[in-house]
């Protein structure tokens, strides 16, 4: 997964640039990274699929201090992101900036 600079968000590939949902940042596909990624319209039931819209407001909260912005409260989730006997990813979103960052146990 690529991740936003800027902001922190998933950049997600569409027509040759992986761009950012959040602030428009833009980074260029190369050889390398089309070979990191495979993108397909159809989902099997085995797939991960992530969610690519805004609507994270149903995710729990968790008082925990914004790297960017310093606000106390962020939306969170897990994800597992490594090999299954590692553990998950945490995510945090902050409620207030949209900021996102991960932490590993």
């Amino acid at each position: 997964m690529e991740f936003c600079p800027e902001c922190g968000k998933v950049l997600f590939p569409r027509d040759g640039i992986f761009s950012c949902d959040s602030c428009g940042y833009e980074k260029k596909v190369t050889e390398e990274s089309k070979k990191e990624y495979e993108v397909s319209e159809k989902v099997n039931a085995e797939d991960t699929v992530i969610v690519t819209d805004d609507n994270v407001k149903t995710l729990p909260t968790i008082k925990v201090i914004c790297p960017k912005c310093q606000n106390k409260l962020a939306f969170w989730w897990l994800q597992q992101t490594r090999s299954a006997d590692e553990s998950e990813t945490r995510f945090f979103r902050c409620t207030d900036c949209d900021y996102t960052w991960r932490e590993y146990d």
